[in-house]
């Protein structure tokens, strides 16, 4: 079987952007012998953009396309442009089966409560032979809005890395957390002492907020000392709000890989879609809000928590492996 996965990168996007993708990319190509076809070009409305755009829509992709013998396309998801989504799936040949990976559902963030938009989403994902979704709260929603098609549920995303987290025989109950800065506006209240790592911090944060730098997203992990790193969003204490941080009621954060992945126990808000699996594989603590975390750390006895850091480290060497995109991918092949 001629197996690919096609990858669309934007030319602009920062460092950690494309991680997830990138992983997936690599894992199955070399778990599963997979052939990559990969498109770059700058996601924006400049005149140079359109232009780039029109070369690649005429020429750079028939190009890329022309002659190759396809069984299987996997489809990192979304691509960003509906023109472009459209232009690939033309140009196969019809006995191709196509899969889509979500990344993100642009009807559950940007474009929520667009009819329109999800009307275009849901069409477009109906045309292919499966979906990998992020978990069973995000494959419900897709079935109550009208997806037809398989789906598999991805559980959580991997996360390649050869660095971990310092080995820890103690329970510190101390608490970092990792990500874009800028958008992370729950950090300007005082709730309890954290470590933060990543670009655009504040100008200014309480006295229980360490800035410790940012890192690239495969050297992150051997920074991280702490016991817990928190999965958190919106500029609240009290519930995660906003648009992000109502996307974790169906999202897999790639933050959790992140933390999983170095073998570090995580703190998750209680509504998360995410959740689900923390509490399933015992690798965290959730809370409802971030008051409480005072005396839910404190109360966890130090076996507790080596028995949660142990059993991060057992999820950690399979997100590692790509455990859970290969056993996705393989049962939408296998089961086809």
């Amino acid at each position: 079987m001629n197996n690919y996965l096609l990858s669309v990168y934007d030319k602009t996007e920062y460092n950690a952007g494309p991680k997830a993708k990138r992983d997936i990319s690599r894992i199955l190509s070399e778990k599963l012998n997979f052939k990559n076809i990969e498109f770059y070009f700058s996601l924006n409305n400049t005149i140079s953009s359109k232009v780039s755009k029109v070369k690649y829509l005429n020429w750079d992709i028939p190009r890329k396309l022309k002659n190759t013998k396809i069984d299987n396309i996997f489809i990192q998801y979304p691509i960003y442009s509906a023109v472009v989504n459209e232009k690939i799936l033309s140009l196969l040949d019809s006995h191709v089966k196509i899969y889509y990976i979500i990344h993100d559902l642009e009807s559950l963030r940007l474009f929520k409560n667009d009819a329109t938009y999800l009307a275009e989403e849901i069409n477009r994902l109906n045309k292919a032979d499966g979906i990998i979704s992020h978990n069973s709260t995000m494959t419900k929603w897709l079935k109550e809005n009208g997806i037809k098609t398989k789906i598999v549920n991805l559980e959580i995303f991997d996360y390649l890395t050869e660095n971990v987290a310092p080995e820890s025989n103690s329970y510190e109950k101390t608490l970092c957390y990792a990500g874009n800065l800028q958008k992370s506006d729950f950090l300007v209240n005082e709730f309890y002492p954290i470590d933060v790592y990543g670009p655009n911090p504040k100008k200014g944060y309480p006295k229980t907020v360490s800035y410790k730098g940012v890192f690239v997203p495969e050297e992150l992990p051997k920074h991280l000392k702490e016991s817990f790193g928190l999965i958190w969003d919106g500029n609240r204490i009290d519930e995660c709000n906003g648009v992000y941080g109502e996307y974790m009621k169906y999202n897999n954060p790639h933050k959790v890989s992140l933390y999983l992945s170095s073998g570090l126990p995580v703190v998750i808000w209680k509504k998360a879609a995410s959740a689900e699996f923390i509490i399933k594989h015992q690798v965290g603590i959730v809370v409802e809000n971030l008051a409480q975390l005072q005396n839910k750390l404190n109360s966890l006895t130090e076996e507790e928590y080596l028995n949660l850091r142990h059993n991060a480290q057992s999820v950690s060497e399979k997100l590692k492996k790509g455990h859970y995109i290969v056993k996705a991918v393989s049962s939408l092949i296998d089961n086809k």
